[in-house]
């Protein structure tokens, strides 16, 4: 065999040896494909669970404000609501809430009117008297605060003292977790926790063992606070000195996790 019959069969050799090559690779990738989307669509495991944390509300908040009501002169009666509100504030601050903790929601200023009784012609035809449009005779100014509490036990002599202390308008009072992210975190761990045990129990009875986590969902729900049902109130200069320190309880509130895994089946 000379030179050149000698270099075209090493050359089919490798021809040869790239084709076999080639086509094992083919095979053993369309094999591995084929596993894959068995696995994911076919041979896996979805499981839910979910998981409660009861825990005591750390945070109460409401709102306090004054409403002055008056004549034209809105420099004036700017001025005497907030004398009013700044007193306000100096009682809720003297009360141990930090500055923090306070803040303006709501400052409006908005038009009385005074309309006169008189009946227009096209509700009465037969009258043909005309109505004057309303005139303003002056005006309302609004300022709301709305107050964060942290010391439950001030809660009762603040809400008892607000009134005595200027403010004419209480809202109702909510209770709140401050930062509930802990407690998520917990529900979420124990519906993880029995997701995975449901898992293996039905891989245990089926069989079959569990492999990695194909995906996994997860959602919260909190119910609602209570509400004290006493606090919303507008009161007059005349009730003032009948003020009665309220008794506060904030209740519970439940932080619902939960949780779908999907498992591969091995």
């Amino acid at each position: 065999m000379n030179s050149t019959e000698k270099v075209k069969h090493y050359v089919g050799w490798a021809v040869v040896l790239f084709l076999v090559v080639g086509a094992w690779s083919a095979f053993k990738y369309a094999r591995a494909y084929q596993d894959s989307v068995i696995v994911s669509s076919n041979r896996s495991i979805t499981v839910s669970a979910d998981a409660k944390v009861v825990a005591v509300p750390d945070v109460a908040t409401f709102s306090a404000g004054v409403i002055t009501q008056g004549g034209k002169d809105v420099a004036a009666l700017q001025k005497e609501n907030s004398t009013k509100s700044n007193k306000i504030v100096d009682f809720i601050k003297s009360k141990g809430v930090a500055a923090k903790d306070i803040q303006t929601e709501q400052y409006s200023v908005e038009p009385r009117y005074q309309t006169s009784s008189c009946y227009t012609p096209t509700a009465y035809p037969g009258n043909a008297e005309i109505c004057p449009p309303a005139e303003i005779v002056g005006y309302s100014i609004r300022q709301s605060i709305s107050v964060k509490v942290r010391n439950f036990q001030t809660i009762g002599d603040l809400l008892g003292g607000l009134v005595t202390a200027g403010a004419n308008e209480v809202s109702s009072i909510s209770f709140t977790i401050d930062d509930p992210d802990m407690l998520q975190n917990q529900a979420r761990e124990k519906a993880i926790a029995k997701a995975l045990l449901k898992a293996k129990t039905i891989a245990r009875a089926s069989g079959f063992s569990l492999g990695n986590v194909v995906s996994f969902d997860e959602g919260y729900s909190g119910y609602p606070v209570p509400y004290y049902s006493k606090a919303s109130m507008s009161v007059g200069a005349e009730a003032r000195d009948m003020a009665v320190a309220p008794s506060i309880e904030p209740g519970s509130q439940n932080i619902t996790a939960n949780v779908t895994i999907r498992y591969e089946i091995k």
